[in-house]
């Protein structure tokens, strides 16, 4: 494979299948870590939600990224980023929540906020760079003709993959 990808292979930055290789992973990873470590911190049943909701966010970027990652399509992958993206939001949420009510040090707020932004400049750069891949544009369909205008399959709405489930948004 040439350095740039050929038409319908995926870039060299996207053939690894090892969410491991990926930096924003281990960047993510640490992040869920060193919160796993700050919330162990809190003290106190008052907290006891606060200090799992912290724990959950964080795991969420993490394990998002690699549910995302073993998805066959890029723009599959991007969701999950996308997903991965709005649990760093919810996690500085907390954060700020902790450091408001003095249950997290300043030293620690500031660290992990750091991390936090870190991460999210880098899922933002993989988004950008997934959208401008060839594979994730959107397939446009042929010309139509007279016979595939005969055998064209109308979808409902409910069979259609565009329109969102029930019970979301």
């Amino acid at each position: 494979m040439n350095g740039g990808g050929s038409r319908g292979r995926l870039p060299p930055l996207f053939v690894m299948s090892d969410f491991k290789k990926l930096r924003v992973w281990r960047s993510a990873h640490a992040l869920t870590i060193n919160t796993n470590r700050v919330a162990g911190t809190i003290r106190g049943t008052r907290y006891a939600a606060l200090r799992n909701q912290m724990e959950r966010a964080a795991m969420s970027v993490s394990a998002n990224i690699v549910e995302g990652r073993q998805h066959k399509s890029e723009r599959e992958f991007a969701r999950f980023l996308g997903y991965a993206l709005a649990s760093t939001s919810e996690l500085e949420n907390h954060l700020i929540v902790a450091h408001d009510i003095r249950q997290v040090s300043e030293s620690d707020y500031r660290s992990l906020l750091a991390q936090l932004t870190d991460v999210r400049r880098m899922l933002h750069g993989l988004m950008a760079k997934l959208s401008q891949s060839p594979s994730s544009k959107p397939v446009t369909s042929p010309p139509r003709t007279a016979t595939s205008e005969a055998h064209r399959t109308v979808q409902t709405p409910a069979a259609n993959g565009d329109q969102p489930a029930a019970g979301r948004g």
